[in-house]
């Protein structure tokens, strides 16, 4: 078997991911099952407007109080949150985990293995910045088998030390793990919060991820870079020299 052609990688950029909506196309599932915690808590969902503004990219703790109207303490967040994602756990469980990476069932998103091999098969540092806690993240390690591409060290998420999305703390702390500065990482996003976030934190090159019919609109974001509709187009980019 011949060698895999290295990249060369000196003064390139590291990148990071994002999670949901990213790597794992879960926007579905995190409304319905933030839809019906919403409805138990407060007696009605939430509206697309308060989804886009007070949920995708947020931490729990964020949303939790946004909901309740009022400030909480950290058991009683702990416990609230915990409510809700047992109810997101069982639907990503319930969507099965046969798909074939078109975007269906319970797996990577369109693009993600064959980008997230050709990363690690030209050694290109990478790590996950997520607004998810850590019962969630141990559950996307072990059904969606990260550790396979990311080192558990170089998975960031919302561990209640670090304010949440659209403060820049995230990707602030996966660039010093990768040891690399800011300006020398490229972050994938699909979220308002986790764009602005990146682009607080300083970094080189910001590619806005989402549906073609909301391109014109992620292209107009301050600091995106670039925008494209799934993983597989980020790889053939970053294959011709994107990095």
């Amino acid at each position: 078997m011949g060698m895999v052609p290295r990249v060369r990688v000196m003064g390139r950029r590291a990148l990071i991911f994002d999670f949901n909506g990213v790597l794992w196309w879960d926007g579905h599932l995190q409304d319905r099952a933030w839809g019906d915690f919403a409805e138990r808590v407060r007696g009605r969902r939430l509206s697309p407007e308060e989804m886009a503004v007070h949920v995708h990219g947020r931490n729990n703790g964020y949303t939790l109080e946004y909901l309740l109207g009022r400030p909480l303490g950290e058991e009683e967040t702990a416990r609230l949150a915990e409510e809700k994602e047992v109810l997101y756990r069982g639907l990503c469980l319930a969507q099965g985990q046969d798909g074939d990476g078109a975007g269906e069932g319970f797996c990577l998103s369109p693009g993600a293995v064959k980008l997230l091999d050709w990363l690690a098969a030209h050694g290109i540092p990478r790590a996950i910045a997520t607004a998810s806690g850590r019962g969630n993240v141990d559950f996307f390690r072990a059904h969606l088998g990260l550790d396979r591409w990311f080192d558990a060290g170089h998975i960031v998420y919302d561990d209640g030390t670090l304010r949440g999305k659209p403060a820049p703390d995230l990707y602030l702390r996966a660039a010093e793990v990768l040891g690399r500065p800011p300006g020398r990482c490229l972050v994938v996003e699909d979220s308002r919060s986790g764009i602005a976030a990146a682009r607080a934190a300083g970094i080189g090159c910001l590619v806005a991820l989402g549906p073609r019919a909301e391109h014109e609109a992620l292209r107009r974001l301050p600091g995106v870079d670039r925008v494209v509709e799934d993983l597989g187009e980020l790889r053939a980019w970053l294959a011709g020299g994107g990095l």
